[in-house]
């Protein structure tokens, strides 16, 4: 059940993004389970354990909503797609590392998906070293082979890795869900300026229980 504190939460965020939300781009993508996937993005422990210098309060808040969507995309047999994002020994990150300063490695403890929402079974992980899912890896590939025309977005984080593979997922023509309680930037003005522009160029906005209800009840 959402705490109160969080409905509140959300509420206030599509608030604030309304003005962006175009009536008629909602009707003409409605959600269907039928060719939807869900894309789970970085939610490795770098960011969510204490421990980690880049863990920031909203990688954690957000759980809760990935593991709802999760078990709504699992009971209904629909496709779950991780992405870790991680540098093997001598790889470089390109601009990245001399704009992070440093990169997060396959070596690092850290680097693994938080367990919390861990893959299952034959669910497939993405490795990636760039902002956008799709850059350097086998993503699109894979959505093509399993039919995938849309996409749900979740995890970490909004403003960077999460709204560059929405992007891209849009340029390349599918259609893009972006959950906004199931998302998370390290600053909340961060998170809200990439769901302005999301909402007006990029992804239908949507919530935690939008996406439930659609997984219980679309064809």
């Amino acid at each position: 059940m959402t705490a109160p504190e969080d409905f509140n939460r959300t509420k206030n965020w599509m608030s604030q993004v309304q003005r962006y939300i175009h009536r008629h781009r909602v009707i003409s993508h409605p959600f269907s389970a039928d060719g939807a996937a869900l894309l789970v993005i970085d939610m490795q422990r770098y960011f969510t354990e204490p421990s980690s210098h880049a863990s920031f309060p909203g990688a954690n808040a957000i759980i809760k909503n990935i593991q709802c969507i999760l078990s709504a995309f699992r009971e209904r047999g629909r496709p779950v797609i991780f992405t870790r994002h991680a540098l093997a020994k001598d790889e470089i990150a390109g601009a990245m590392s001399d704009w992070w300063g440093e990169n997060i490695t396959l070596e690092n403890p850290l680097s693994a998906i938080d367990e919390r929402v861990e893959p299952l079974g034959a669910e497939r992980v993405i490795r990636k070293t760039r902002y956008s899912a799709f850059l350097g890896t086998k993503l699109e590939d894979v959505l093509k082979a399993s039919g995938i025309t849309r996409l749900v977005i979740v995890g970490v984080m909004t403003h960077l890795c999460c709204e560059s593979t929405a992007r891209d997922a849009f340029m390349r023509d599918y259609e893009v869900f972006f959950v906004v309680d199931a998302t998370a930037s390290k600053d909340e003005e961060l998170h809200l300026g990439s769901l302005r522009a999301l909402a007006d160029g990029f992804a239908i906005l949507s919530t935690t229980e939008d996406v439930q209800k659609w997984m219980r009840c679309c064809q």
